[in-house]
């Protein structure tokens, strides 16, 4: 068995008013291990709670902003259901994310894989560099988008959402920009970060009331949805990931091979 790295998945800078947060978990495309998850959940508390902080900025290190569930975990965790327990701390996570009283900006400019895109979908605005490729790969593992689609579906179109959520196929920033996962997409890497200031600028001329009070306004009634329906989807995903389909589907993965079901 491959030694796993030590130290944190999160890397945390605050300054000018700006809280930077980023994935910093390259061994594994920064995929939403347990660790990751703990210490995402933490910075974005610590954020909220230092009045210095007006706006954070979600990001990542490496090629990959985040590659979805970390699958190595699928079948452990500390409780009978740890499919379960992943699904909950997965909502409670977005949930962090939708209903933080300081503007979100995702800032991509890598891949975005499976629940990688729950988070893009949480944050207020996106800005994505042309490094940027995103898709909704569950469908080709045996699983389903269950627990991000509380924050994907809102913001896709209706037939966006349909043939990413079917197809699985992977499209870029401007096609993202197009469908309504992304505020902005920059034609040059060396452009994120300048068209991420703009937001940032923009934030900071506005009152911090204001801002809290605007964003609880967009997000009423996502976080009604939350509430409704995070029994049925938290159900779902851990009945899929429990599902022999999906063990196939995660192996083949793993294991750099087509599921049996494409053979």
């Amino acid at each position: 068995m491959t030694e796993q790295p030590t130290g944190p998945r999160v890397a945390v800078e605050t300054s000018g008013g700006v809280a930077r947060i980023a994935l910093d978990s390259p061994h594994n495309r920064n995929a939403l291990s347990d660790q990751l998850v703990r210490e995402l959940r933490a910075a974005l508390a610590a954020a909220e709670a230092d009045p210095g902080v007006r706006t954070v900025v979600l990001t990542h290190t490496g090629g990959t902003f985040c590659a979805g569930a970390d699958l190595t975990e699928a079948s452990s965790g500390p409780v009978g259901d740890p499919a379960r327990a992943r699904a909950d701390q997965l909502i409670d996570l977005l949930r962090a994310i939708v209903a933080l009283d300081k503007p979100v900006v995702g800032r991509i400019d890598g891949h975005v894989r499976a629940g990688g895109m729950g988070l893009v979908a949480a944050c207020d605005v996106v800005v994505a560099g042309p490094g940027s490729t995103f898709a909704l790969t569950e469908s080709r593992l045996g699983l389903a988008p269950s627990v991000i689609s509380l924050t994907v579906v809102p913001r896709l179109t209706s037939r966006a959402a349909t043939e990413s959520f079917l197809t699985g196929d992977k499209f870029d920033a401007a096609r993202a920009l197009q469908i309504g996962l992304v505020s902005r997409a920059v034609d040059r890497s060396d452009e994120v970060d300048a068209a991420v200031a703009e937001f940032v600028a923009s934030f900071a001329a506005c009152s911090p009331q204001g801002l809290r009070e605007s964003k609880a306004l967009l997000n009423h009634h996502l976080l009604e949805t939350f509430a409704a329906d995070r029994e049925r989807l938290a159900e779902q995903s851990s009945r899929l990931f429990a599902s022999e389909e999906a063990r196939e589907g995660m192996a083949a993965f793993l294991q750099r091979r087509p599921p049996r079901w494409t053979s």
